[in-house]
């Protein structure tokens, strides 16, 4: 038996030197897989499979032309298919490696900037990024820089009734020393229930004033029929959002709050409080029995962040019921957080601002066209 070209038996083999970490084992996994894509990019364009005979039939299979991808893994061998009567299109090396790209030119400006050459070298083998020339680095960052701008500045033109609002931190050489900078993300929701990355941008601070200028860089892009704006309880993000988002509510993270108040809760208390904010969060009719708990025990710093966020805590619930659960905190982006520092955990600190930009970007537009091409996020039924 045989599975998209590959003995059942062979593929099992595989995927268990992929489970015993073995990094053969992984390469070949892989291949396996991006191969496997190919094989049905080149059906699709064909319009016909492999020596199937059919009236709409569009171009006849020629054969395979090896190609290496140069990952984090190791160098991929694969087999490009061959078409006559039209050229075969693939994705599989432009999406695949547009991270692979960045990862390897963040390290090489590393190295040639000498910022801790002893181990950027290891990094380098790691990469499979040994052998770039200077004049490789620069026709790829020229590639790359073209379709991070090109992601940045394209015009927001469908409805986004939701977006989600976070920033995360990175570590980034500043002279001779490094400083962490913050990235700006910023994610929509459309009336099609689809969710869509809108923007990213580096910062200095989340001061309001930065907040403001960026809010308003994605309205002159085109974003519209804003009506919550989800987010952690910065206060420069809060302000920004009551000042450009007018008729617009605000949801403070459910997550984000429980975390910021059990840091000013004493962990022996931590039980009957943590009960009672999760009845509260569920109810709002149970707000004023949270509060007075918190009170009875004296805890005046967990008082004064309720009194400053309660107003905030139920936004999502004039919305239909089939959001709520969605809609009650930021988790979508801390996910995509979670991505962007496993990605870059190899790096450790990047060399400029553009790099960082460069790398993170090319996440991003890996994780948008997953949403876009993915289920969709929001139920819309019952949205006026």
């Amino acid at each position: 038996m045989k599975t998209q070209g590959i003995e059942t038996t062979e593929l099992k083999d595989i995927m268990i030197g992929f489970l015993e970490q073995n990094r053969e084992g992984m390469v070949s996994l892989v291949e396996w897989f991006l191969n496997s894509v190919m094989e049905m990019e080149v059906e699709q364009q064909a319009n016909a499979s492999l020596y199937e005979r059919c009236g709409g039939r569009k171009a006849y299979r020629n054969g395979y032309k090896p190609r290496t991808l140069n990952t984090v893994n190791g160098p991929l061998n694969l087999s490009k298919p061959q078409m006559r009567g039209q050229s075969f299109e693939t994705h599989v090396f432009d999406r695949y490696s547009r991270v692979e790209k960045s990862l390897q030119l963040a390290v090489v400006e590393s190295y040639l900037q000498g910022v801790s050459t002893r181990n950027v070298t290891g990094i380098i083998g790691k990469l499979g990024a040994g052998s770039i020339s200077a004049s490789s680095v620069s026709m790829m960052s020229k590639e790359l820089d073209g379709k991070v701008d090109e992601f940045l500045e394209r015009r927001i033109d469908n409805e986004m009734t939701h977006i989600i609002v976070d920033a995360t931190y990175f570590k980034v050489r500043d002279g001779p020393k490094y400083v962490s900078k913050a990235l700006f993300i910023v994610a929509g929701v459309r009336l099609d229930g689809q969710r869509e990355i809108l923007g990213a941008k580096i910062a200095d601070a989340e001061t309001e004033l930065l907040w403001e200028g960026y809010f308003d860089e994605l309205k002159a892009r085109g974003l519209h029929g804003v009506k919550m704006v989800i987010s952690d309880g910065h206060r420069g993000i809060r302000g920004a959002v009551e000042r450009c988002f007018l008729g617009a509510s605000w949801q403070m993270c459910q997550v984000h709050f429980i975390r910021n108040l059990m840091k000013v809760i004493p962990k022996k208390s931590w039980g009957d409080v943590v009960d009672a904010i999760q009845l509260a969060l569920n109810d709002p009719a149970r707000l004023n029995d949270a509060r007075s708990l918190l009170e009875g025990k004296g805890m005046t710093k967990a008082v004064d962040m309720f009194d400053r966020f309660q107003d905030s805590l139920h936004s999502y619930s004039v919305f239909p019921k089939c959001q709520w659960r969605r809609l009650r905190t930021s988790n979508m982006l801390e996910r995509v957080n979670l991505e962007l520092k496993r990605r870059t955990r190899k790096i450790g600190a990047l060399p400029n601002d553009r790099s960082l930009l460069r790398l993170a970007v090319s996440i991003l537009m890996n994780i948008d066209e997953e949403w876009q091409t993915g289920r969709r996020y929001l139920n819309m039924e019952g949205m006026e």
